[in-house]
């Protein structure tokens, strides 16, 4: 098997992914909602937000956020993530339950970085929450891969300067220091989550070292 999933199957993981997500943010209580997340300065509840966005919003919105962020779209995705968190923690879960199913991505994008954003996203939340929440071997590695080539939209983040190489399914991408571990983990290190990473790579045996080679040391743009 490639590392690509069929369209059909990867969207059947989105909507499993987004539906399991879902159950887990409804039995949040209200402070869980504001724990801060790995990602940025977004709480829970704005990485929940977030995820909902890019299903539901009509391009109409979209480019009125740009307008709003002045053409930044790093901006754009971070202030109208804020926006949308202001909204109930129940309309937060609602809109992520009202787009299981759906196949409307953003603008520019395609079903893979639906995958992406799920699957990473997802981590951000449990891994805050001091949760386990499980990632597909498959799926995770169609994101990784995506990662790894994507040119539009512009990967926002730096390529490790190594051999990665997953332990748990058939994977390996680029060259110089190996570094061994769950495919998850791999995904989250090229995601600019090496602490988040970390957690994986332990518990898929990485024994701890004064400088882990999934450290930000060893990230930068090839």
């Amino acid at each position: 098997m490639g590392a690509q999933l069929p369209t059909d199957e990867l969207w059947q993981v989105v909507d499993r992914e987004r539906a399991a997500l879902a159950d887990l943010l409804a039995g949040l209580g209200a402070e869980e909602w504001e724990t801060p997340t790995r990602c940025g300065d977004w709480r829970v509840r704005d990485v929940a937000a977030h995820l909902t966005i890019g299903a539901r919003c009509p391009v109409r919105v979209v480019l009125r956020e740009a307008v709003r962020a002045r053409g930044n779209f790093d901006r754009m995705i971070h202030d109208s993530a804020l926006r949308e968190a202001r909204l109930p923690v129940t309309e937060i879960v609602a809109h992520l339950r009202s787009i299981v199913g759906s196949r409307r991505m953003a603008p520019l994008t395609t079903p893979r970085e639906s995958l992406l954003d799920v699957l990473v996203h997802g981590q951000d939340i449990a891994l805050a929450l001091g949760r386990t929440r499980e990632m597909p071997p498959e799926a995770a590695r169609d994101a990784a891969d995506r990662v790894w080539t994507m040119r539009i939209p512009p990967r926002p983040w730096p390529l490790p300067r190594a051999r990665l190489v997953a332990t748990d399914i058939e994977w390996t991408r680029g060259e110089g220091e190996e570094i061994r571990g769950p495919i998850a983990a791999l995904l989250l290190l090229l995601t600019g989550r090496p602490e988040a990473a970390r957690v994986w790579f332990e518990r898929g045996g990485a024994k701890e070292a004064e400088e882990p080679p999934w450290t930000p040391a060893v990230v930068a743009e090839r």
